[in-house]
């Protein structure tokens, strides 16, 4: 088929649904990646009655089996994946600041923030090297800028989740190397900020739009050959590890 494969993960609300929604309209066939298949399919069909080419696969991060059969069934389908958007992530409850975050928290917020997208990355990859020039973005933050939080002036400094902030360090580690590791495949890998956004994990009253937050992830998805890799970007362009 000539349409790219595009596959979001935590695809079924706020950033993610909105992610998939501009691919889709950007002209991505797209799988939405839920872990619940039947909310999958109803954002699916939501999607497709927008016009746009989306089908859903059951896609737990944390459970390897659920990884491994959804990228068969995307191998069945498709024969390769142009996109992958690493977009499902936590908060985990109890998150603080280092001097009391529970070690639970911190053990949910790196299962599901880093240790998930590098499982769904190694299963997916003979996928994406299938694919004539393939793209991952992984969803970070501003929070994982140790520039931004490690200045007193910041607005970042004051936000004290360990939890999330940490893990999303990692994620940021993991890009830079993947890029690295993927450079001579052609495949350009690059971490999203989309800022605090009025979704579940965000908070309602939170100043920027899913469609706003979505934007910078889905540029990164479609950049050209000559695009950067291995970078943290915002709306505004790339921010300081």
């Amino acid at each position: 088929m000539t349409k790219k494969i595009a596959l979001v993960t935590g695809a079924t609300r706020g950033i993610g649904r909105e992610i998939a929604r501009q691919l889709g309209q950007s002209g991505h066939q797209v799988v939405v990646g839920a872990r619940d298949l039947g909310r999958g399919q109803a954002t699916a069909k939501e999607l497709v009655a927008e016009g746009i080419d989306a089908v859903a696969v059951q896609l737990e991060v944390t459970d390897q089996e659920s990884i491994q059969a959804a990228a068969e069934w995307i191998g069945q389908e498709f024969g390769r994946l142009d996109v992958l958007v690493n977009n499902a992530a936590v908060i985990a409850d109890g998150d603080a600041a280092v001097g009391v975050v529970p070690v639970e928290a911190l053990r949910r917020s790196f299962e599901v923030n880093v240790v998930a997208v590098a499982a769904v990355i190694q299963a997916m990859l003979p996928l994406l090297k299938a694919a004539p020039a393939a793209r991952i973005v992984n969803l970070s933050s501003e929070l994982a800028s140790l520039t931004r939080v490690g200045d007193p002036a910041s607005p970042m400094s004051t936000i004290l989740t360990a939890g999330y902030n940490a893990s999303k360090v990692a994620v940021n580690m993991l890009t830079v190397m993947l890029a690295t590791e993927l450079s001579a495949d052609g495949i350009l890998v690059n971490a999203a900020d989309p800022g605090n956004c009025a979704t579940e994990m965000g908070g309602w009253d939170a100043p920027r739009t899913p469609a706003q937050g979505a934007a910078v992830a889905v540029r990164l998805a479609t950049l050209p050959a000559d695009g950067p890799t291995g970078e943290l970007h915002a709306e505004d362009g790339r921010l300081p590890w």
